[in-house]
């Protein structure tokens, strides 16, 4: 089958793969409806993350179960199932604490830009809708996987409440789905940090009420006057730069709470500044299969269309320029047709 492969900065190549199999007793083997491109691919795209070998891409995932190991209960080949990128137990004290993504048995997914993916910990990390979904909720569905679930993480890490302000720093995918999220848990306030009018506009869609194209400092200061001068009760953080952590830490409030889901690269924090901040910060990958049930609900009863994040759409053998568009942001993000 084709699968899509990293071999280093900016060669991603669509060829000819292994095809997967059962390989433990509690794995499944998922036909994929569809599968996509995420910001974090970018890191290893751009040269920003090592690749010491090639790497087989792709950790968003949604399709039908065509086949299980005998240890798997909770899924069945026919359903149509959604997992998160990942994998767990969802029986550990971390899971059942609402951590799946620190389960002690954790993997990271991987190599579903393909036809088919085999999931690991099936029982635990795979979801199965009542019926098969109709085809215009896929690319919805297929958010849930990551970028829906981490954005939403991001929004409960920072503590949104009704009647809140809060503050987006990023827009990027994650960042429109925190925006997304914020909406939803009834922020009265939403200020998406954007530059790009494309997704200004799908930001104003989702649910901002403001738009701030400033940066750093000037990012800072305008969230400091929208606010008079205090700051925003949640921020939620979703680039994974020094310079947009910053901006987050200093656009909350004192007691404020910040969400970081970005994939922090060469970020570092002053100890002393964040004590007399006294502002919490919670994040990290973000324990999708805790909000999986509840985000699929709300899509399959389409109350949320997240599928919208998904402004180019190609076949995967076109998945190079899926690539090179996300990396000139010409696209906020590439669904592949598998």
């Amino acid at each position: 089958m084709l699968g899509t492969v990293l071999y280093g900065p900016g060669d991603i190549r669509c060829e000819e793969v292994e095809e997967p199999k059962i390989l433990a007793p509690t794995d499944a083997l998922v036909k994929l409806s569809a599968s996509c491109i995420c910001g974090s691919d970018l890191w290893p795209y751009r040269g920003l993350q090592p690749v010491i070998e090639p790497m087989h891409m792709g950790h968003e995932y949604c399709g039908v179960v065509v086949e299980v190991g005998s240890a798997v209960r909770t899924v069945k080949p026919g359903q149509f199932v959604v997992g998160s990128f990942c994998i767990s137990d969802n029986t550990c004290p971390h899971c059942r604490f609402g951590f799946q993504s620190s389960c002690e048995q954790r993997e990271f997914m991987s190599r579903a830009q393909a036809p088919y993916a085999r999931v690991p910990l099936a029982d635990g990390t795979l979801v199965a809708t009542p019926d098969l979904p109709a085809d215009d909720l896929i690319p919805s569905l297929l958010a849930a996987s990551d970028v829906l679930g981490t954005g939403w993480y991001a929004a409960d890490a920072a503590r949104v409440q009704p009647g809140s302000t809060a503050v987006v720093v990023g827009d990027g995918a994650v960042g429109l789905m925190g925006v997304l999220a914020a909406r939803h848990m009834g922020a009265e306030r939403i200020v998406a940090m954007s530059r790009h009018k494309a997704r200004q506009d799908l930001a104003l869609e989702f649910g901002a009420t403001d738009i701030v194209s400033e940066r750093g400092n000037a990012g800072v200061a305008r969230i400091r006057e929208l606010t008079g001068g205090v700051g925003a009760e949640s921020v939620l953080e979703c680039v994974g730069t020094q310079e947009s952590m910053e901006q987050a830490i200093n656009c909350a409030r004192p007691g404020g709470s910040i969400g970081f889901v970005g994939v922090p690269h060469g970020v570092q924090l002053d100890g002393q500044g964040l004590f007399f901040a006294q502002k919490s910060l919670l994040g990290g990958p973000a324990p999708v299969r805790r909000f999986l049930p509840h985000l699929m609900d709300l899509v399959l009863e389409r109350k949320i269309n997240p599928g919208k994040v998904f402004d180019l759409t190609l076949p995967l053998a076109d998945v190079a320029e899926g690539y090179r568009a996300m990396d000139g942001r010409r696209a906020i993000k590439t669904l592949l047709r598998v």
